[in-house]
């Protein structure tokens, strides 16, 4: 029974005809356009902001709009597709590795993590990996979702949290037009990270018990971090030293994102853990966090 559902399951994660062919262009993805994600973003934005306004103008100061459990069942639905995404590209780079060893003689790719580090060059934006990428890049705008939440329950915006969810709708975008390499490992971490903070939320957002939850988030925030750092390391030595690297243009406008990403986090990780701010919890445990630290979406990608 275990085995004829482990079977089932890697079939429809990985090797069904829909994932095996998929190919990424205009023609055949919703949202592949450049139009469609400037136009995104910029909405994205401009619906916060002009929420923000609103409700800031008309309600006074510690006025919420009431949500009931919609948030808490955002972040369900978000926890479950990300661990899917999780296991299916898990799975779809197994098969892939299994199915184009024989074509790396043609590169310098001598081992797996060299490839999930580094695309050949030529590698082009079509079968299983990508198809993941589709969807992980489709869950940005979905993702987005949470800063509409914290405006309506907090009437709180933070610059910082605009500029990182459209940073990362914008960087999933260049995965999938440039081929970009080392994706696969950053879908992977970001993932297994989405499907812990979320389901965490869930649980803690029906009063059941959890850790101290601003803690437990900068926590899996940082062990992200420091795997980014280790792998676009990687990705800069075999670009160097392996004869290129697929989508490396791509890369680099990524690295500078993730740079300003990382730079907002690191202010944001000082903040809480500034020796001021721990007396002032201390002394006074009622008082709120800052907007930027109630909502942590500096996740980085």
């Amino acid at each position: 029974m275990s085995t004829a559902l482990i079977n089932s399951l890697t079939y429809y994660l990985s090797e069904h005809p829909y994932i095996v062919g998929f190919r990424w262009s205009n023609s055949q993805s919703w949202g592949s356009t450049w139009s469609f994600l400037f136009t995104s973003i910029s909405l994205y934005i401009a619906v916060s902001s002009t929420l923000h306004i609103i409700l800031s103008a008309l309600l006074r100061r510690n006025r919420s709009v009431p949500l009931g459990h919609i948030p808490e069942l955002h972040s369900l639905l978000m926890s479950i597709l990300s661990a899917t995404i999780f296991a299916g590209i898990l799975l779809s780079a197994a098969a892939e590795i299994r199915d184009t060893r024989w074509f790396w003689r043609r590169s310098k790719t001598a081992t797996p993590l060299q490839w999930l580090l580094c695309f050949p060059l030529g590698t082009r934006p079509s079968g299983r990996v990508f198809f993941w990428s589709y969807a992980f890049y489709l869950t940005r705008f979905l993702h987005m979702f949470r800063t509409i939440f914290s405006v309506l329950r907090r009437r709180r915006l933070a610059v910082s949290q605009l500029f990182c969810n459209s940073a990362m709708a914008f960087t999933s975008f260049l995965w999938l037009e440039f081929s970009q390499s080392y994706q696969i490992l950053a879908i992977l971490s970001t993932t297994l990270v989405y499907s812990v903070v979320y389901g965490y939320r869930f649980w803690t957002g029906f009063g059941l018990p959890g850790l101290a939850f601003p803690s437990f988030v900068v926590n899996c925030q940082l062990l992200l971090v420091g795997c980014n750092l280790v792998s676009h390391a990687g990705v800069l030595t075999m670009h160097l030293f392996k004869g290129g690297c697929n989508g490396i243009g791509a890369w680099g406008l990524n690295s500078v994102l993730n740079g300003a990403i990382l730079l907002l986090f690191l202010n944001f990780y000082m903040r809480i853990h500034s020796p001021m701010r721990r007396r002032i919890n201390n002394t006074s445990p009622e008082l709120e966090l800052p907007a930027n630290v109630t909502e942590k979406n500096l996740v980085m990608g």
